[in-house]
């Protein structure tokens, strides 16, 4: 049941699906633009497909992967936080942030 699944959704798609996980003997796939994952036997993708990477009509489509890894890495940079000069979040804080309040 899971392989004929597999080949019509990798094989014969209309749409698009990006590889979420790989694992030895499956792939968890979620269609490209919305949709619940599911998954497909590793053999019903295409030779040397990697997680991230876009399925479509049983061929990668590294047009379409390319940008939506770009526009993913626009919405995290949107959604950074800069941080102020001279703070440094690395070094740990060492006491309460409210100390001169609490004394």
């Amino acid at each position: 049941m899971l392989g004929a699944w597999g080949v019509a959704a990798c094989g014969g798609m209309s749409g698009a699906l990006q590889v979420e996980v790989l694992e030895d003997e499956v792939a968890q796939v979620v269609p490209v633009g919305g949709g619940k994952a599911y998954v497909v036997p590793r053999s019903t993708l295409p030779p040397g497909a990697r997680e991230g990477d876009v399925v479509r009509e049983g061929r990668l489509d590294t047009e379409l992967g390319a940008r939506l890894a770009r526009e993913v890495a626009e919405w995290r940079a949107r959604l950074a936080v800069p941080v102020p000069d001279g703070l440094d979040l690395d070094s740990g804080a060492s006491g309460s942030l409210t100390t001169s309040k609490e004394q």
